[in-house]
């Protein structure tokens, strides 16, 4: 994982706009296999893991761009 800390602001946005669309193309699979006749458990969770783990990234970032927002 890069430190994303030493990024310019610009360079956040880009970062944040990135993951956002990872993020929702991970829902999108996730959706997609559940509706399956036969959804395989195992790459449903580790892509919700995934999801999770942008998840997570996506708030440090509106942090560090929003660092006077308290949550």
């Amino acid at each position: 994982m890069m430190d994303i800390s030493s990024l310019s602001d610009d360079a956040l946005e880009l970062k944040l706009t990135e993951l956002r669309q990872d993020h929702a193309d991970f829902d999108a699979a996730i959706q997609a296999l559940a509706l399956s006749p036969l959804p395989d458990m195992l790459v449903i969770s580790r892509l919700k893991r995934k999801k999770l783990t942008l998840k997570d990234e996506i708030a440090r970032i509106e942090d560090l761009l929003n660092p006077d927002i308290i949550a």
